[in-house]
Order: structure tokens, then C-alpha cells, then sequence
């Protein structure tokens, strides 16, 4: 059993402390897990569950259910908790985003799902011995992946846009189809005999519910954003509140209608508003970014600290079979079969299967089912007791089988998420390494305006920037502008290498101390082989002396006079270069497809994106502009100009494993 009873709402814990006391205790454990994953650069779920299971009943015993009230205020408390971490992470999820990897993101949450769901009944059934229906309700469930722990993993892991949007998608989606199918499929369990005309009429009750809650709620709340006035003096804080407060509403006013409704709702409303020009949209992310990281820490230690490890092992090696088969069997599956023919390399696809932790949604309904069930075992034991004879026995064999269903059932979904939320989730940086999917990493020393600006370009584009400066105050405002700054003097060998410079494929030292940046350049060839090293000359007297060093040089004074030159002489020219990026973009990259080389510009030229057209080609040290007969050979160095997203989708057809 669930190793807890249904207690009345408690003041105190069981040692006398209040209530108030241990929330606290939760959160300050929260924000510590938060800050250890963000210093260690390891998912905070990993540190979260930890602190969880420490200060549960199975080790210092600080934390029970009673400690909340019993499991009525501890559900409710998860609810709310679920529906701002959804909302928050539908709110991200951006359109633009999406097109990244469109194919993968809808085969995921269809194809995948379906694999996921099946497969994962298949196991539960055959190795667990459970029936059909409580083997199905744990396959819905352990379909989602979700928020909760996709978002702490990709803000360590910064992995390709185009890999970003497939997980972050494939959590949102499966969240919501997962909790509703799970719901329908309880249902059923109080169903005579089910008909897929009722599994089809639950579905679609829940699902169209939420749907419809979720738009009238986004629109409401974007017309009280955008046209009502708020206030002159605090409009920001109120379009804040409102948006957590619609959040709210959605999911108990859903919820009100149909359970578990409240999910969609939630995901519709925050997909559909952060997809609008929603103003004060930049002030809402922020706010909704730290309650969420205070109801994320509280749910998942709240949750773990539940944990019965008497439940868990009682599965025995049969339980530990079902994670291998969810976790390294079937999310492999699921994932190359619905990126097959995608952008995503094999690598990225790799990284894909072997980063699918499963979060608060399958804990939250499964617990809730497990209360219900045990319920259910309740009453039938007080029928068998009021019955005599066959009759007595049967409803007492029943009785018995909805305890075994519920222990199964909260086991089975506790130890799959423990185990892939420590390994996955844990090791997701580690993996995401050795397969080589986090893009390439460029430190820039120096944190100045030149260093910001340039690193602002250069995380447009995708790439993993990390800034190295000293300056107190200039760190300060790089990490308010939102970049990863490393503390340090970047002419510190240790420093560099604790920045990351033995993986950096360039450095750029763009410091206004010539001698610095000199030294660091030497540092980033002579100890770190680095591919490609830049350093900024302040004073154009040193330029030669640093090129006789063999270290690329821009000149800051000769890149002024160059941009006031193209302003003069190229003004249309300069305006687009001044703006690329936004709408433009110019991209260089090597050929490694084996469908291009050997062939013609002419012939290469209407396969490429609209608006994008192959500039220059550099080929053994030599450049020129191609003509249309002109042929491409692997290891080619060509030149992309047209529109952004032409040029980004042209790279990868050029260099499939960029």
C-alpha cells in the first residue's frame, strides 16, 4: 500500500513543528537545490529528489504526509504547483521554435506516444503480472516526459534549438494527452464493459474542455493586458499577477468540469498567449520563471520525500526490468522512428533517447489513483464483511487485488521516474558531451560592450557562449542582460579551462588591454589547441606585431573606419549588414553532403531555400565568387546570404551534422 492513511488537516507535524516550518524547510531545500545544480552545471531535479528522500519518512522522517494534512491538501497543493509549471512551460514554447524541428515534434507526440503507451503496458502486463487495464493506466501515464524535467535539464544542457524544441514540445503535448488518457482509462475501471466509443467520448470530454477553458481564459487575459489600462505606476506587476492568476483559473475551472481537464487548459492558455504580442511580455517570463522554480522545488520534494522504498523493492528485479525497458528499449525506439528523416543527427537522436526522466504529472495522478483505488478496496471489504458465504470470498479476492493494483500501479510509476530522473536527468550533461550535441563553444574574455555584443550574435545563431571577465559590475550587467559569465582573469590558465576552454572550438579575447588580449590568445593556441583564436587590437600599431605572432587580428580602430567606409560607398549594403540576423543573415559552412558535391551551382540552386542563394566558395586557401557552372566538392568552404531562416535551413542540407 501507499504506506500513509488519510489524515485531517494538521497544524503541527509529527515533532510539533508548525506547518509554516516546514514549507520553509522545502523551500530553502528548493532554492539550495536550484543553486547546487546551477554551480555543479547538473539538473536540479537530481538535487531535489535527494533532498527529498533525505528529509522523507524513509531516512530522517522530518516530512510525512501528515505534515500536510494528509493526501486531500497535499493533492490540491500538487495541482496548483502542475498547472504553473505547465503553464510556464507552454508560455516558452515558442512557434518560431517549433519549425526547427517541425516532423520530429509531431511524430514524437504521436507516433512515439503510441510506442510509449503500448510497449510500456506490454512490459507491465507480462513482467509485473497486472492486468490489461492497470498495465494500460500505467502505460498512459509513463508517456509524459514534461516540463518539470525537460526545463532543468536544458538549462545545463544547451543542446541545438532544433533539439531544444522536440523535448520541450514532446513534454508539453505528452503531459496533457497523458494525464487525460490516464483519467479515461480510471474511468473505465468503473465500467462494466468499456466500448471505444467510451474511451473515445472521455478523451475527447476532457480534452475539448480544457481546449475551450484555456482559449476563453487567454483571451481574457490578453484583452486585460493589452487594452484595459492597468495602472500608469505598477502595470507590469499587475499583467504579472493576472497571468499567474488566469493560470490558476483555467485549471480549476477545468477541473470544476471534468478531472484532469485543468492540464489542458493550462497549456492551451499559456501556448496561445505566449505566442501573441502580449505586452510586458519580457517582465511576465521573469516572474513566472521564479514562481515556478519555488513550485517546482516544492512538488518535487514534496513527492520524493513520500517515496516507499518497501513499495519499490517489492517489485523486485521484474520492476527493474520495466524501467530498462521504458527507459533503454522503448524511448530508443520511439525516438528513431519518429526522427527518421528529420534534421536531428544520429547524435542528437542519441541524445534524445537517452533523456526522457519522467516528471510530476505521472507521480501526481498516479498517487491520486493509488488514494482512489485503496478507497474503492476499502469499501468492497466492508461489503465482504456484510455479505456471507462465495459471495463474501469474491468481494473479499477483490478487495485484494485493488490493494495489489495500487500498490503496482504507484510502484511501478515512483520507480521509473526515480531511476530515469537520477540517470537521465543526472548524467544528461555527461551524455550530451560525449555524443557531442552541445553546439560549439566560444569564450569571449572580456565582458565589455564589444564582448556583449559580439556574444549576443553569436547566441542568435545558436551557438554556446560563454563570456570570462573580472569586473564586478560588468559581470553584473552581462548576466542581467541574460549571458553566461564565467568570474575570473581570462589570462588564468585555470580559469579558462574551469570556462570551458578545452572543449572551445574559438576564442575570441576581446578585452581593451592589448597585452591581455595578446596573452590570451597565445594561451588559447600554445595550451588549448583551440581551432580558431581572434584577439581585438586596441591600438592599430599592434596589429603586425600580433599577426607575426600568428594570432588573427581585428582592429578596432580599422573595423570603425571600415563600417564608416561601407556607409559611405555601400549604404545598402552596410544597413543589411548592421541588421543581420534579424531578417538577413550570411553563413559560411563546410560541405559534407554527399547529395551536393560533385554537382553544378545551376543544379544545387532551386534545391536550396527561397531567398537563399551560395555567395562565395573557398577552396584550398583560395576564394571566389561561383559561377552557375561552377562545381562543389566535399570539404568546400561556401558561403550562404538570403533570409535568416533560408540560410539556417540551407546549412544543414550543406552539413547535415552541423
Amino acid at each position: 500500500m501507499l504506506g500513509f492513511e488519510i489524515a485531517p488537516v494538521l497544524a503541527t507535524g509529527g515533532d510539533g513543528l508548525n506547518l509554516l516550518t516546514f514549507v520553509a524547510l522545502i523551500v530553502a531545500l528548493g532554492v539550495g537545490s536550484q543553486v547546487l545544480g546551477a554551480r555543479f552545471r547538473v539538473p536540479s531535479v537530481l538535487f531535489l529528489i535527494t533532498a527529498g528522500i533525505i528529509v522523507g519518512p524513509s531516512v530522517l522522517g522530518i516530512i510525512t504526509l501528515e505534515t500536510f494534512g494528509g493526501a486531500g491538501p497535499l493533492s490540491t497543493i500538487v495541482g496548483l504547483a502542475v498547472a504553473i509549471i505547465v503553464f510556464e512551460g507552454a508560455f516558452h514554447l515558442k512557434i518560431e521554435k517549433l519549425r526547427e524541428a517541425p516532423t520530429a515534434t509531431l511524430r514524437l507526440v504521436t507516433v512515439g506516444a503510441v510506442i510509449a503507451f503500448v510497449g510500456t503496458g506490454i512490459a507491465v502486463h507480462y513482467l509485473l503480472g497486472a492486468s490489461w487495464t492497470i498495465s494500460f493506466l500505467i502505460g498512459s501515464l509513463l508517456v509524459a516526459t514534461g516540463p518539470t524535467v525537460i526545463t532543468p535539464i536544458l538549462a545545463v544542457v544547451p543542446v541545438r534549438d532544433r533539439v531544444a524544441a522536440a523535448l520541450e514540445t514532446e513534454g508539453i503535448v505528452n503531459d496533457v494527452s497523458a494525464a487525460i488518457m490516464a483519467v479515461v482509462i480510471f474511468e473505465t475501471l468503473r465500467l462494466d464493459a468499456p466500448t471505444a466509443t467510451d474511451y473515445v467520448r472521455l478523451f475527447a470530454e476532457r480534452l475539448g474542455t480544457g481546449v475551450l477553458v484555456g482559449l476563453v481564459v487567454a483571451a481574457v487575459l490578453y484583452y486585460l493586458i493589452r487594452y484595459v489600462d492597468l495602472s500608469p505606476d505598477n502595470a507590469p506587476q499587475n499583467a504579472r499577477l493576472l497571468t499567474i492568476a488566469g493560470a490558476i483559473v483555467a485549471f480549476a475551472a477545468a477541473n470544476q468540469i471534468f478531472t484532469e481537464a485543468g492540464v489542458a487548459a493550462v497549456a492551451t492558455a499559456g501556448l496561445v498567449l505566449g505566442n501573441t504580442d502580449l505586452p510586458y511580455e519580457e517582465q511576465i517570463e521573469e516572474f513566472k520563471g521564479d514562481v515556478t522554480l519555488l513550485v517546482l522545488s516544492f512538488v518535487f520534494i514534496a513527492l520524493a520525500a513520500l517515496l516507499d522504498f518497501d513499495q519499490l523493492i517489492a517489485l523486485g528485479w521484474q520492476g527493474l526490468a520495466v524501467v530498462v525497458v521504458v527507459a533503454l528499449v522503448l524511448r530508443p525506439l520511439l525516438v528513431f522512428v519518429s526522427t527518421t528523416g528529420d534534421r536531428l543527427t544520429n547524435a542528437e537522436r542519441m541524445f534524445v533517447s537517452l533523456v526522457g526522466p519522467r516528471g510530476i504529472i505521472p507521480a501526481s495522478v498516479a498517487t491520486l489513483f493509488a488514494l482512489e483505488l485503496e478507497s474503492l478496496a476499502s469499501e468492497t471489504r466492508e461489503a465482504a464483511e456484510a455479505a456471507s458465504g462465495a459471495e463474501a470470498a469474491a468481494l473479499a479476492q477483490e478487495a485484494d487485488a485493488l490493494v495489489a493494483s495500487s500498490d503496482v500501479l504507484v510502484g511501478t510509476v515512483f520507480l521509473v521516474i526515480l531511476l530515469t530522473v537520477v540517470f537521465e536527468g543526472g548524467l544528461a550533461r555527461q551524455i550530451a558531451e560525449y555524443l557531442d550535441v552541445i553546439p560549439m563553444r566560444v569564450l569571449v574574455v572580456g565582458g565589455g560592450k564589444v564582448g556583449r555584443a559580439l556574444a549576443e550574435r553569436l547566441e542568435d545563431r545558436g551557438e554556446n557562449v560563454v563570456l570570462i571577465e573580472n569586473d564586478e559590475a560588468i559581470i553584473e550587467t552581462a548576466r542581467e542582460a541574460g549571458f553566461t559569465v564565467h568570474k575570473g582573469d581570462g589570462t588564468d590558465t585555470d580559469v579558462l579551462r574551469s570556462a570551458g576552454a578545452e572543449n572551445a572550438k574559438i576564442v575570441v579575447a576581446a578585452t581593451g588591454d592589448d597585452d591581455v588580449n595578446l596573452l590570451v590568445a597565445q594561451l588559447a593556441d600554445s595550451k588549448f589547441n583551440a581551432e580558431k583564436v581572434l584577439a581585438r587590437a586596441n591600438n592599430p600599431d599592434n596589429v603586425e606585431a600580433f599577426e607575426d605572432l600568428g594570432v588573427r587580428t581585428i582592429s578596432s580602430t580599422m573595423a570603425t573606419a571600415w563600417a564608416l567606409d561601407n556607409q559611405i560607398e555601400r549604404p545598402a549594403l552596410a544597413n543589411w549588414m548592421t541588421h543581420i540576423g534579424d531578417n538577413g543573415d550570411v553563413q559560411e559552412v563546410q560541405v559534407t553532403s554527399e547529395q551536393l558535391a560533385g554537382r553544378t551551382v545551376r543544379e544545387i540552386g532551386p534545391e536550396l531555400p527561397e531567398g537563399c542563394l551560395i555567395a562565395l566558395v573557398e577552396r584550398e586557401g583560395k576564394t571566389e565568387v561561383p559561377s552557375a557552372d561552377f562545381t562543389l566538392q566535399r570539404g568546400d568552404s561556401i558561403t550562404l546570404l538570403g533570409r535568416r531562416d533560408g540560410v539556417r535551413e540551407a546549412m544543414s542540407v550543406c552539413n547535415p551534422s552541423d
